[in-house]
């Protein structure tokens, strides 16, 4: 009987293993909570410790073009009052730090994490005004798409295409596609001018048409071709290239097939 009450109050060999599988998920849940908080302190614009490690991120990886304080050099430009979207543009898209000398920066797999790229930006801020990153109600695409494709037919098309498929320039350089860019990379590009493109300040396209141009955009990538086949997307002169092409060809052979079968 005693053998049996003392089977009764034994513990299951799984029970051990439950509990530290629960210890494990809380102590990794408070370390996820902790991570975060201490991520989101270290970006913040305002704190030193952002600036301090974003300058020693900057004179590590980008003052031998832009210099120790960001003042230029013959290889690169002075970013001070650049302002932070620009750095963030440039360091996000993954067009900084160049790869090589070209007609202009390109496109590239990103070096940085996000809290170091934010780190770099908020230095860049400080030392010397200019656009911030944007805030996320411009860049959401919550505006007015039919007002924003005007704008942009107006500003950017003769540049980007009027669906964003972009476009050729003059010496080796070109509008890129926004077929796939996000709305933060679009607003900064469109307040810090990057390569080529003018800058359009908020006396140019107010904050709010920018986010409609953005909401216009975001529609576009959503919302593919609904007639098939889009030829890049060039406009009329590529699909009537098409049709003359392969349309008349098409014809023409068809005629030299019926004549020789009447022969």
């Amino acid at each position: 009987m005693n053998r049996s009450k003392r089977r009764t109050g034994r513990r299951h060999p799984l029970a051990t293993v439950a509990l530290l599988a629960l210890g494990l998920v809380f102590t990794g849940g408070a370390y996820a909570a902790f991570s975060t908080g201490t991520a989101q302190a270290e970006v913040d614009p305002t704190s030193q410790s952002t600036i301090e490690e974003g300058k020693k991120l900057f004179q590590a990886n980008c003052a031998t073009c832009h210099g120790l304080d960001a003042e230029g050099t013959d290889n690169g430009p002075s970013l001070i009052g650049v302002g932070a979207a620009a750095a963030d543009f440039q360091l996000s898209t993954g067009r900084m730090p160049m790869q090589m000398q070209g007609p202009q920066a390109q496109v590239k797999p990103v070096q940085f994490t996000d809290e170091q790229i934010k780190q770099m930006a908020y230095f860049i801020a400080s030392l010397g005004p200019g656009p911030d990153i944007p805030a996320d109600h411009l860049v959401n695409g919550g505006g007015d798409a039919a007002n924003g494709a005007e704008l942009f037919r107006i500003n950017c098309a003769m540049c980007h295409n009027v669906a964003g498929a972009g476009g050729a320039l003059t010496e080796g350089k070109f509008a890129p596609a926004l077929t796939e860019t996000s709305g933060v990379h679009i607003y900064e590009a469109m307040v810090t001018g990057p390569q080529n493109m003018p800058v359009f300040n908020d006396l140019n396209i107010t904050p709010e048409n920018k986010r409609d141009i953005i909401t216009y955009l975001k529609y576009v990538q959503d919302n593919r071709s609904p007639g098939g086949f889009e030829l890049g997307s060039l406009g009329p002169v590529a699909e009537g290239l098409f049709i003359w092409i392969f349309g008349l060809g098409a014809i023409v052979a068809v005629t030299v097939w019926i004549t020789a079968k009447s022969n």
